[in-house]
């Protein structure tokens, strides 16, 4: 009895002393934790000064020229090609034959409609005659002069369409491609030839929304070709969209007149200089401390160890700096990366 009552004893003390024991483990452990998460509790992040910058001053678009004037020619009437005058790279005139098709049929056609025509003329003046002496009536007269202008409006497409045998070039320019030969045979729409005119070509460009009020209509902008390093080109705003695209970009189409070589070709990329060559200073911060986008106007400053959520007004875009317009002020510190894991005051740290 009395040796029971000893063991009793001893297990109750056993687990009393590894209770302890684990109490005071959990007791650390959560101090331990505490100390870890305050530690932890500063996001870190890369931080920029905003500050006065020596800028271009000018904007840079790239595109590619496009011919002023391009157009397909097809056949509009159909027959077989007896002769083709030009030539791939060839340059033509506004109204110059550029082929011949058989117009055999056509030419039949007309003469079967001059004839219907004739007959029809005939056939009213009888009728009119008859007419006077009461032998035919007024309906009568009438139908043989709907007739008669029915027959005059056959011939009269008769007559256009054996026209249209000979292909003529609607304006002055180059024989891009010939797609025929004397000899093939073409329907009414079978493309023929392909005629641009580069003497003047368009550059189209996209110009962002920070930028868009420099441009104005009727402005001349500096045209260049990475292919043609030596020249220089001068082009004039021919068109600013009245409505940007999903990327808050406008286009803008430039017109380029090329040189006597006609050096610059349809198809070259282009790049035009917006504004002046010299050099600005402006209040700018790096285009990565924007929340989001430019276009969203914030940005988070380092304020006490903690990041700030401040509106600015962006202004012109100078590649990887952006001008700031108000909202902050020179020597500010602002996030550059790491906004991903921020909110208007949460606690920063900066690292290099």
């Amino acid at each position: 009895m009395k040796r029971g009552i000893i063991a009793v004893v001893i297990i109750a003390a056993a687990l009393a002393g590894i209770m302890f024991i684990l109490n005071k483990n959990k007791a650390k452990n959560e101090e331990q934790t505490a100390v870890v998460a305050v530690q932890n509790a500063a996001v870190a992040v890369r931080a920029d000064v905003a500050d006065i910058r020596e800028v271009n001053a000018q904007y840079v678009a790239n595109g590619v020229f496009a011919p002023k004037q391009e157009v397909k020619l097809a056949a509009e009437a159909g027959g077989r090609v007896v002769k083709v005058f030009v030539d791939e790279g060839d340059f033509v005139r506004a109204g110059q034959t550029l082929a011949i098709v058989n117009g055999d049929k056509q030419t039949v056609t007309v003469n079967n409609a001059q004839a219907v025509y004739d007959n029809a003329k005939s056939e009213l003046a009888r009728f009119e005659n008859a007419y006077a002496t009461g032998g035919v009536t007024q309906q009568q007269v009438e139908q043989a002069r709907l007739q008669l202008e029915n027959a005059k409006n056959n011939l009269r497409s008769a007559q256009i369409s054996a026209s249209d045998v000979n292909v003529t070039a609607s304006f002055a320019g180059v024989v891009n491609r010939r797609a025929i030969e004397p000899g093939s045979y073409v329907n009414a729409g079978t493309e023929m030839f392909e005629i641009v005119n580069v003497s003047t070509l368009k550059l189209m460009v996209n110009v962002d929304e920070k930028n868009i009020g420099q441009v104005k209509t009727g402005q001349s902008v500096r045209v260049e070709s990475a292919v043609l390093p030596d020249q220089k080109f001068n082009g004039v705003v021919k068109f600013i969209a009245p409505k940007a695209d999903a990327s808050l970009n406008f286009p803008v189409e430039l017109e380029i007149r090329n040189n006597a070589n006609n050096d610059l070709k349809a198809g070259m990329y282009g790049t035009a200089y917006f504004g002046g060559e010299g050099v600005v200073n402006v209040l700018t911060v790096p285009r990565t401390a924007f929340v989001g986008s430019v276009s969203s106007n914030q940005v988070f400053v380092v304020d006490n160890g903690k990041a700030v959520l401040k509106q600015v007004v962006a202004g012109r875009s100078f590649g990887d700096y952006i001008e700031i317009i108000s909202g902050i002020e020179q020597g500010t510190q602002v996030v550059t990366s790491g906004q991903i894991n921020l909110l208007d005051g949460t606690p920063i740290e900066i690292i290099k």
